[in-house]
């Protein structure tokens, strides 16, 4: 079986996420047929949606995997619920989320699963650490993730720790 390049982005903002993340990558890399091959550093962001909740802590890994992309899915949500996430406001405080941001070069959109992940090109919190670990990525509309990153606003995102 052939194996899919996959980019995860990875955050949290409940308990303590500066642990959460690395167990969630272990986990990850514990799934049939799937290896992490790269991590990001680790960077503190505001929250995207309500206010009244504590800074995020994101990354970004990149896959090699022989899952399907619906099938990532579901074992990341499986993963996500392992660590306790509860699904009470659309961008509320969260202790993981998991969100596949590319595979391969794939484009698909249905009530499931959109890749490229719909925030993919407004996000700096994405945006920002997939650059770091694949510089040279072209997504598949074509833009370079430079050149994403040069064009979006920055919200102070702060890098707090380097792998």
């Amino acid at each position: 079986m052939m194996f899919a390049r996959a980019y995860i982005g990875l955050g949290g903002n409940l308990g303590k996420p500066l642990e959460t993340l690395p167990q969630a990558l272990e986990c990850i890399g514990k799934l049939e047929g799937t290896q992490v091959t790269k991590v990001s550093s680790y960077y503190q962001s505001a929250p995207l949606g309500p206010a009244d909740q504590p800074d995020y802590i994101n990354a970004v890994a990149q896959l090699s995997t022989q899952l399907t992309p619906l099938a990532l899915l579901e074992s990341l949500q499986m993963i996500e619920d392992q660590f306790g996430r509860v699904r009470s406001r659309r961008w509320g405080e969260r202790t993981l989320d998991l969100d596949i941001l590319l595979y391969d070069n794939l484009v698909q959109q249905n009530s499931t699963l959109t890749i490229p992940h719909p925030g993919l090109m407004q996000r700096e919190f994405v945006a920002v650490p997939l650059a770091e670990i694949a510089p040279q990525l072209t997504l598949p509309n074509g833009r370079s993730i430079q050149d994403v990153c040069n064009n979006l606003p920055s919200h102070q995102l702060k890098c707090i720790v380097s792998p």
